[in-house]
């Protein structure tokens, strides 16, 4: 394994792919051990920040990295890792909106406090809608949590009973609108309890911290960082957790304002605090074989000021093989996905169903240094079996990549889905004929549906 030299000018599309996967933790085969919290909290402090998202139709969001990375686990110890037990508050994590709702280490609350502050016009419609509508609302339904705490949403609706019926997609109330904007602003804090159902109470509780209105004696916030400091602090992470990357690549990650002015009125921008990691000696700016932009590097080490931040290093080989979720770092960012490894993506959840070309809830599918592929996957749970509704082969591969046959990658994507089938406790694998792999990949698995 080799860190990248600083006289290198020039980076090969292959070598910026394998740097990029070794800082995600995906450039090699996965251990042979089960993962435990320590793999967790070493996997949530580099990258910062692990996204949610409700869909259940295969396993979590959340459970997804870290499978992918480390492999199969009990999803209880992930769970008492991010939610904690039986208090119902990590000791490790929160929850907050950190690239979009996400489960962030504890450290970075000082650096997501700017943005709990800030004031967002959705934030403020919000208030004044509420106010119209159920004016003292806030105030009681605040003043419940902090009394009674944890709650969850069921546990506040008599302060304001619902006057219309649920709604058949999205089922919202005034009580729950008030939870969200106290959560959202940080004057609540935010958990998971049964069934990923999400719970509410005083920040004291769940962080050992004032909320995020507290102001001290001097009038300063007692906690938080200034929102400068605040959004350098995230884009240096973000160089840490990628290793190489566009500007706009690593402003992505935390979901930072790419130029100055936008989402935040006194935001600098990504030249900014690239300018900055650069000077700090923590960047050095490359050029990216077949890359329109030029990216910024990690360089140097870990220090007092910096102590997550890690150099670039180039593995040389890239021996992973993992199936990711949408919701994976690697797959956040379109355009470096498009630009790296020569997949075109999209999430066709709510694309309707005669109108999908992959499939309804597709996992890229990374062999070495490459997406090779793509399965549409459903865990029926009822039956037993985990359907691979869809299954693609990549039509070209990445630059400076050699093509993988469809023998091999079917051989490999079949291993795959068997480990996977283990972990989520079902007792078959079934691949329908749809896609342009479906044939050779059912003929390894043994069982077309």
């Amino acid at each position: 394994m080799a860190r990248v030299s600083l006289v290198t000018l020039t980076v090969s599309a292959a070598q910026a792919r394998r740097v990029f996967l070794h800082a995600q933790g995906l450039a090699r085969k996965r251990p042979p051990r089960v993962p435990n919290e320590r793999d967790f909290a070493a996997y949530l402090g580099t990258q910062g920040v692990l996204q949610l998202d409700t869909v259940n139709v295969l396993a979590r969001a959340h459970y997804m990295p870290l499978y992918s990375r480390f492999g199969p686990y009990p999803q209880h110890i992930a769970d008492a890792f991010l939610w904690g037990e039986p208090s119902g508050h990590s000791a490790h994590a929160f929850e907050h909106w950190g690239h979009e709702a996400s489960v962030l280490p504890r450290e970075l609350l000082p650096a997501l406090h700017h943005r709990m502050r800030g004031g967002a016009s959705w934030q403020a419609q919000l208030r004044h809608r509420l106010d119209q509508e159920r004016p003292g609302l806030i105030d009681a339904v605040r003043a419940l949590v902090e009394a009674r705490g944890p709650l969850v949403g069921a546990d506040v609706g008599h302060l304001a009973p619902r006057e219309g019926r649920k709604g058949p997609w999205w089922d919202t109330s005034h009580t729950k609108d008030a939870l969200e904007y106290l959560f959202i602003t940080g004057k609540v804090a935010a958990s998971r309890g049964r069934h990923f159902t999400r719970t509410y109470d005083a920040t004291q509780r769940a962080w050992g911290l004032p909320p995020a209105d507290a102001v001290d004696m001097g009038g300063s916030h007692p906690w938080g960082l200034p929102a400068a400091n605040a959004r350098q602090q995230l884009f240096d992470r973000a160089l840490a957790a990628c290793g190489i990357g566009t500007v706009a690549d690593l402003c992505d990650h935390f979901r930072l304002p790419l130029r100055p002015g936008t989402r935040a009125p006194d935001a600098e921008g990504g030249q900014t605090w690239a300018a900055s990691a650069v000077r700090r000696g923590l960047a050095r700016w490359v050029v990216v074989e077949g890359w329109t932009a030029r990216a910024l590097m990690a360089v140097g080490g870990p220090s007092v000021a910096v102590p997550w931040h890690r150099a670039a290093v180039d593995p040389v080989r890239a021996t992973g093989a993992a199936l990711l979720s949408p919701f994976d770092p690697v797959c956040w960012f379109r355009p470096r996905l498009r630009r790296m490894f020569g997949m075109d993506f999209r999430i066709e959840i709510y694309t309707p169903a005669a109108k999908r070309v992959y499939g309804y809830y597709c996992l890229p599918f990374l062999m070495g240094d490459q997406m090779v592929g793509r399965v549409d996957l459903k865990a029926d749970r009822k039956a037993s079996v985990l359907r691979v509704q869809a299954a693609w082969r990549e039509v070209r591969p990445a630059t400076g990549a050699r093509r993988r046959g469809d023998p091999q990658i079917a051989s490999a994507l079949a291993s795959e889905l068997d480990t996977m089938r283990d972990w989520l406790g079902l007792d078959q694998v079934a691949v329908e004929p749809h896609g342009n792999i479906a044939r050779a990949l059912g003929e390894r698995v043994g069982h077309v549906g």
